[in-house]
């Protein structure tokens, strides 16, 4: 009997260690951090493309641009974007998120009315160069969007299937993350959006 008491404990530990692994212990904090930083990456392209919307607006207002109601729909667009924030613990909350992905659809259309109103500064070399930057922004932002998507669908897998629903739940206390998804009335039609003329 004393034999078996001395094996016990030492035959316990792989078990427990396997039951564990089982469970998702370590899977799931990983795949939460990858989702996590593939929103970092979603954010920072859309900071990016804050950032150029000043030079953007400074570059139409200097070329004598008249229709002054256009360039304050872009500058209060980027006003507001940059207000609604979404933070890595945040990505479980639809309402944010929803708020957050409107705030961005209104830059991208606030963007497309004053490539529309202008069409005569293609020719210009700044905005030429900075409406190639957007766009070059714009298909960073989808990549990031499609990569963030892509992990929030590992994690919210993860976390839902056996067995590492229970290491979710119970270690965890894992809820799903929000996807990224279209809030424009056409999403499933995307607009055409040609920067660069």
């Amino acid at each position: 009997m004393s034999r078996l008491t001395r094996v016990s404990p030492a035959l316990l530990a792989p078990v427990a260690a396997l039951a564990l692994g089982g469970c998702g212990i370590n899977s799931i904090p990983t795949a939460e951090e990858n989702a996590k930083a593939k929103w970092a990456d979603v954010q920072n392209q859309y900071q990016r493309r804050a950032d150029l919307i000043p030079n953007l607006v400074a570059t139409v207002k200097a070329a004598g641009a008249q229709e002054k109601d256009i360039l304050t729909q872009v500058t209060q667009a980027r006003a507001s974007a940059s207000q609604v924030q979404v933070a890595p613990e945040d990505l479980t909350d639809p309402a944010k998120m929803q708020a957050y992905q409107r705030a961005q659809g209104g830059v991208t259309m606030s963007l497309q009315r004053l490539q529309e109103a202008y069409p005569e500064l293609r020719s210009q070399g700044n905005y030429t160069t900075l409406m190639s930057q957007l766009e070059g922004t714009e298909n960073r932002i989808g990549v990031a969007r499609g990569d963030y998507n892509g992990a929030v669908q590992q994690y919210n897998t993860l976390i839902r299937t056996f067995p590492n629903s229970i290491g979710a739940k119970v270690f965890y206390g894992a809820k799903p993350m929000q996807t990224f998804q279209a809030t424009s009335p056409n999403a499933e039609t995307a607009p055409a959006v040609n920067f660069g003329g």
